[in-house]
């Protein structure tokens, strides 16, 4: 693979310390202490380091490879081919379809690709309008086989995968564009926001601030067991060469997350840009927004099948697993064996930093960050992923009642929180009152166990719901 061009420019993640007058690196997921030689200390501006020789471009691939530093887009040498086609899978939605393609105009290349549409006329009909290619299905793929039979017709360097749902700005695919300038860059995403309404539901609310599709608001490189483990299709750009057999057709649901972690096996990088927007049309109407909600949810036992370590609900480092179990106990020596867990793992994670300023002061804090790390997620296993168990013990245990109800509520504080903080911040959207997020919220975790739950039933295997223990990478 060809190194990052001279101009490639990257920033420090914001999670990302700089240890010792810019001696050591402190970050990554997992988290690691990179140590700088001489020779690579000078590289760094500041938080900033561009690519001028060969020694950079291998810092700055190695700070890219372990989550440190994210690519300052703005700053990237122009893609040297920025050909691409457009491929809409679509089914009979001719009214949002005519909408892409309108904001699409009619200078770039478009492939509607009709995936057996009842009423084919109408989509035909909107494609001749806006002179768009038109591929139609016989007989109804899904979203797998639409896109792979769009691909297939794709003669650019890049192709744009986009649903009928969106509204897409040519701006936002040259800006990813710009991410191709990294060679192992097979794909890049923009963050997928709602589209405006002007009578939004209470349910388009909350999705506005939970959709599934929305990854949040930092860059960030899409790999399993990070905050951003998958990307959705519903919006992406992509290097053909880099697809070869596509989405699998197999997949009704999920594909998009299998074809991100394939690519990633293989050596490629997917990056989530939010620096540029795609609007999304979000269901507003409870019973569909509950029922694909749970849709998301079946593609967790195929997902299994294909990614046996990518799939699990949550992963624990053996200490947060101790901890958590210990603090679910609800025991009398519950608090002095947790403290005790964590006074040896802030020790075991001092010495591994043996060498820095402060070691015991670094440790307190990963140590602090862990913990509500485990707290978190052991919250999410109870309230999302298993939460059928969860309403069965609460039947018959004081101790699962009170842990059910702490989890629930804890969350619900939390992350209305933060999304009334996200609603402030874009000034167009309208916060929910604590009472109806709260039941939003429930209601989301419900959908998706129960989805996940059903493909476990299916597939005849748990692989799914099982949570994952792992232990963590050394300083290096």
């Amino acid at each position: 693979m060809m190194p990052l061009p001279h101009g490639f420019v990257v920033t420090l993640d914001r999670h990302t310390r700089v240890l010792d007058d810019g001696r050591a690196l402190l970050g990554g997921f997992p988290t690691r202490l990179l140590r700088l030689t001489p020779r690579a200390r000078p590289l760094l501006t500041g938080r900033t380091l561009r690519v001028t020789d060969r020694a950079s471009a291998v810092l700055a691939d190695r700070l890219l490879e372990h989550g440190m530093a994210n690519p300052v887009v703005e700053e990237l040498p122009p893609c040297p081919d920025p050909r691409y086609t457009v491929v809409i899978p679509v089914r009979d939605r001719a009214r949002p379809l005519d909408r892409l393609l309108t904001a699409l105009g009619t200078d770039i290349p478009v492939i509607v690709v009709d995936d057996a549409s009842h009423h084919p006329e109408d989509v035909a009909a909107v494609a001749a309008k806006h002179g768009a290619r038109l591929v139609a299905l016989p007989v109804n793929l899904g979203p797998a086989g639409a896109r792979n039979a769009g691909l297939r017709q794709v003669t650019t360097p890049y192709v744009v995968f986009a649903d009928s749902d969106i509204v897409l700005a040519p701006a936002t695919v040259t800006t990813l564009l710009a991410h191709f300038a990294d060679p192992r860059v097979a794909m890049a995403v923009p963050r997928i926001t709602g589209l405006p309404t002007t009578d939004p539901t209470w349910i388009g609310r909350y999705e506005d601030v939970r959709s599934s599709l929305d990854l949040g608001r930092y860059p960030a490189a899409v790999r399993p067991g990070t905050p951003v483990s998958w990307a959705s299709t519903a919006c992406v750009v992509a290097r053909v060469d880099a697809l070869k057999d596509g989405f699998d057709e197999r997949m009704r649901v999920g594909e998009d997350v299998d074809l991100c972690w394939r690519l990633i096996a293989n050596g490629r990088r997917v990056r989530y840009e939010p620096a540029v927007e795609a609007a999304h049309e979000h269901r507003v109407r409870l019973d569909d927004w509950f029922l694909r909600k749970a849709v998301y949810g079946t593609g967790a036992g195929p997902l299994a099948r294909r990614h046996p370590e990518s799939i699990a609900p949550v992963v624990f480092a053996p200490w947060s697993a101790a901890l958590a179990m210990t603090l679910l106990a609800q025991r009398r020596w519950s608090v002095p064996v947790a403290a005790a867990v964590l006074g040896v793992t802030t020790t075991r994670i001092a010495r591994k930093l043996d060498g820095t300023a402060h070691p015991y002061r670094l440790a307190v804090r990963l140590t602090a960050n862990g913990t509500v790390s485990a707290l978190s997620q052991t919250s999410a296993l109870l309230t999302r992923h298993w939460w059928p168990l969860t309403a069965v013990g609460s039947t018959f245990s004081p101790r699962v009642r009170r842990a059910a109800a702490l989890a629930a509520l804890a969350d619900i504080a939390l992350e209305h929180r933060k999304d009334r903080a996200t609603c402030e911040a874009r000034k167009e959207m309208q916060p929910l009152d604590p009472l109806r997020y709260g039941i939003a919220r429930r209601l989301d975790d419900m959908a998706y166990g129960a989805g996940v739950w059903l493909s476990a039933i299916r597939g005849r295997s748990t692989r799914a719901l099982r949570p994952r223990i792992v232990r963590g990478r050394g300083s290096q």
